[in-house]
């Protein structure tokens, strides 16, 4: 029987950590002592007001910088290291369990210490904001997990933030209360599965569990080694993962101006989504017989009521309006592979944590940079997700017009197939250029919307002819 796999830890309270008579930090301690006995590396990222340690934790956050494991070394022999992530300032407080510091400076050492440290679980108590543990379960790459232990939280002054609260919460992917007048309270605000874990003889165990059955979900990251062996042969091509062409209904590019503007943009292959149509990706596939573009059969399906979905290497179409779940089954039926695009772009309709969660065993690939998506944290946030979960990353423009076609593009391996292309994947890099967004936006608005009926037409068939000519298609 193989052992139990041990993990880099990483336990992050609100509380300056000299306050150890602070029911929370004495929890922390315990429990970070007593995961460190079993084997595992263990942190502590806690406030501080002691200038000494804070001057000791930014020596070793500065050592670990070039050397990234530096501060989880000797972590796994019953000693954790607390790591001081910031001074903190005594302020006035009249609710008796809100955190009395107010930590200053501390997102951007969040930020590098969780960036660069490899973490398998960080685990955040009382993450209310704003503290440490809010500003954690933001930068977080790795498996997140919530305590919640007060019975009479602070609930008036999380309630006026709530939307901003959620959003952070949503971000956790187990919820742990130490009593259940503390699961039913959270519940009720803010509903969510809370697994009761007692502090008593059996919480280390428990927790331990909690942390494999989440390890248990990421994805194989390394694949097929002797399929990469062969595949390391192949010519490096460059292909774009998401576009539209005229088939969509919000779109007006013609299939013919965008496999011209693929080859003169350098790309080996394309992925053909339209929205909830497959003609246009089939008439691509077919038009693009001899021109050196490879064309990958798509589509983005819209859901019910959890946004868009692509499936890759399909052939039938799939309508759209069915739950989530059933359209992941249908591509999987097809022998396609599952794409998420632009997830956590909160600007539309799109899957977000909730409804990714259910589905994520069968997720085979999703977006990490989309240039249509307005606000970028929205994809950094789709990096983190594909990290903690060793999710396979791929990108595309999304294009709507041709001006767009690459502007994002995956250096890959060529492959032949869903099962050397998602090989491939897994060792490609993600080449991204500058590129307006207001441009291409305007463009797509003046094409489809400020140009009156005969006159698109009238645009299509010159667009069409000058794509044409010399026999490309």
């Amino acid at each position: 029987m193989s052992a139990p796999p041990r993990f880099s830890i990483a336990h992050v309270t609100p509380y300056p950590w000299e306050a150890q008579d602070n029911e929370v930090n004495a929890h922390v301690a315990g429990l970070a002592t007593a995961l460190s006995k079993r084997g595992h590396r263990v942190l502590i990222l806690a406030p501080s007001r002691s200038q000494e340690l804070v001057r000791e934790s930014r020596l070793q956050l500065r050592a670990a910088k070039t050397h990234p494991e530096s501060l989880l070394e000797g972590t796994d022999g019953g000693t954790p290291r607390v790591i001081a992530i910031g001074e903190v300032l005594d302020m006035p407080s009249s609710a008796g369990r809100r955190p009395r510091a107010l930590p200053v400076d501390v997102a951007r050492t969040l930020e590098e210490l969780l960036t660069r440290t490899p973490l398998d679980v960080v685990h955040v108590h009382e993450p209310f904001a704003p503290s440490a543990s809010s500003t954690a379960l933001r930068y977080s790459r790795a498996l997140n997990v919530g305590s919640f232990h007060a019975p009479t939280e602070r609930l008036l002054s999380t309630m006026l933030a709530r939307r901003f609260v959620e959003s952070f919460f949503g971000r956790l992917d187990a919820r742990i209360a130490s009593r259940a007048d503390t699961a039913e309270l959270m519940a009720r605000h803010f509903p969510a599965d809370y697994r009761i874990v007692p502090d008593d003889d059996n919480t280390t165990e428990e927790i331990e569990r909690v942390y494999q059955e989440l390890a248990a979900r990421r994805h194989d990251s390394d694949g097929d080694p002797a399929l990469r062996r062969r595949l390391s042969r192949r010519k490096l091509i460059d292909v774009d993962l998401h576009m539209h062409t005229d088939h969509s209904g919000d779109c007006v590019t013609p299939v013919e101006v965008l496999l011209d503007a693929a080859h003169e943009a350098g790309l080996g292959a394309i992925a053909v989504t339209d929205h909830n149509e497959i003609s246009g990706a089939l008439e691509a596939r077919w038009k693009a017989k001899g021109t050196g573009v490879k064309v990958i059969v798509g589509e983005e399906v819209k859901t019910a009521e959890q946004g868009e979905v692509i499936g890759l290497f399909i052939e039938e179409k799939i309508p759209r309006g069915l739950t989530l779940e059933e359209t992941v089954a249908e591509i999987k039926r097809q022998g396609g592979l599952v794409y998420v695009p632009h997830p956590f772009d909160r600007m539309h309709a799109v899957p977000d944590y909730e409804h990714l969660l259910p589905i994520l065993d069968d997720v085979d690939a999703i977006e990490v940079f989309n240039p249509r998506v307005a606000i970028g944290a929205f994809n950094e946030e789709a990096v983190r997700f594909a990290a903690k979960y060793r999710l396979v990353a791929g990108a595309g423009s999304d294009s709507h017009v041709a001006q767009g076609l690459g502007s994002v593009r995956i250096r890959m391996r060529d492959f032949d197939g869903p099962e050397e292309f998602m090989q491939s994947l897994r060792d490609a890099e993600i080449v991204t250029k500058p590129s307006s967004l207001i441009y291409v936006q305007a463009l797509k608005f003046l094409q489809t919307k400020a140009t009156p009926a005969a006159a698109r037409r009238a645009s299509r068939e010159r667009r069409v002819r000058r794509a044409t000519r010399g026999g490309k298609q």
